[in-house]
Formats: C-alpha cells, structure tokens, sequence
C-alpha cells in the first residue's frame, strides 16, 4: 500500500523544520561554516518546495521569535528559521 506524501505548507513544514534542527545540531554541523549550513539548509527547504521563510545568522543567545535549525562557528552562532 503507498501512502501518498502532499506538500502542503503547515503540516510537511513543522516536521521537516524539525528533522533539519535534529540532523545540523550534530557536533559536524557544528564545525561548518555558517554560511556552508545556511546553504545546505536552503537548498533543503528548495528541495521540500518550503517557499516563504528566512534563515537568519544569529548569536548563539540572540534566537528572538524564530526556530534554530543548525548550529556553527562552534555553538558560538545559530541558524533561525523563520516562516514569513
């Protein structure tokens, strides 16, 4: 039996969100470039067709309103994903 997988903004976009903040919290992510993170990120939320966002560099204590979803320089800075 196939389960049918539909890309649809609020319920394919929390999981993944949260899939990418497991997978880039990993002591590898961590050791990356911000940049390198940043655009592995995007180009995994290209990919899962997650179209209005922003993914912000931020201090590792400056989070605000949005999610972490990768760590780097470190632990000394975080990557926020903000849905717009």
């Amino acid at each position: 039996m196939k389960t049918a997988l539909f890309v649809t903004a609020p319920f394919v976009t929390a999981p993944f969100v949260t899939a990418l903040l497991v997978l880039s919290s990993s002591t590898f992510a961590a050791l990356k470039s911000c940049e390198d993170l940043k655009t592995e990120i995007e180009a995994k939320l290209k990919e899962h067709k997650v179209a209005t966002y922003t993914l912000e560099v931020v201090d590792a204590g400056k989070t605000g309103d949005g999610k972490v979803v990768g760590s780097c320089e470190g632990g000394k800075k975080k990557i926020v994903y903000v849905k717009n």
